[in-house]
Order: C-alpha cells, then sequence, then structure tokens
C-alpha cells in the first residue's frame, strides 16, 4: 500500500433504505426495515472504498471479519450515514469502526478487518478451493 493510510482515516456514505433491504428470509418480509444484513453489507461497502484508493497494483482486500451491533431500526426512505474510520492498519491488514445513523440517531455501530494480499495469493487460495470440491 504506496500511499499509506493512517489511523483516524475515514470514509462516508450515504444510503436510502429501500424494500430490498428490509429485515426478509427467503423473500418474506419479517420487518419492514433496514435489515442487519443490509447493515453489515455497507459496513464491509463504506470500509473497502476506504481503502481502494491505498492498495497499489496487484493488490486487493478480502474481508475477514466483522462485528456489528444493531442499535435502532431505520424505516423505508431513510437516509442512513455510513462512516468508517481507520483504527488499526498495518502491511497486510486494515481495521476500521463503522457507525451507522439516520435521522433519529444511532442505529449501528461495529468493525471491519480486512486483509491485503496479492491478487495473485488470492487466485492460488481460490484455486486450491476449487479443486477440493472437484
Amino acid at each position: 500500500m504506496v500511499k499509506r493510510l493512517k489511523i483516524g482515516d475515514l470514509h462516508t456514505t450515504t444510503i436510502k433504505v429501500t424494500k430490498e433491504m428490509f429485515a426478509q428470509f427467503e423473500g418474506e418480509v419479517v420487518h419492514p426495515t433496514y435489515s442487519t444484513v443490509s447493515m453489515v453489507y455497507h459496513m464491509e461497502w463504506v470500509s473497502r472504498n476506504l481503502i481502494l484508493p491505498y492498495l497499489e497494483d496487484g493488490e486487493e482486500g478480502m474481508g475477514a471479519a466483522v462485528t456489528v451491533k444493531h442499535i435502532a431500526p431505520s424505516g423505508l426512505d431513510s437516509i442512513v450515514e455510513v462512516i468508517a474510520v481507520v483504527c488499526e492498519v498495518s502491511e497486510c491488514e486494515v481495521v476500521t469502526e463503522v457507525t451507522l445513523k439516520n435521522e433519529y440517531g444511532l442505529i449501528g455501530i461495529g468493525e471491519v478487518k480486512q486483509v491485503i494480499l496479492p491478487k495473485e495469493v488470492i487466485q492460488k487460495k481460490l484455486k486450491k478451493q476449487d479443486a477440493s470440491h472437484a
């Protein structure tokens, strides 16, 4: 990672809650509110967008861990601000603290860990996995 990320660097994105983001299983809506699944997706997305400008040619980030605490609901058409802040960084790992807020306040908190690997290492791991399923 040529341009070094620093603790405290951040990236923010804003999303609007849609019906596709509702809490649901097998297409059946359980609650008409922003789901934990969607929250985790957006936590990973904002964290990935934070590291993208810092990746060197031949490097890629992969999700390694997510912790999440879903604190409050957020209904249809509500606006959610998702903020990732670097709290740990090394040559091969980046950890971000993520907060999610809507117009009423805090709705979620958590952490996303990404590992930074050479693309060729990732491809080898995937080929090895594919071969074990053949």
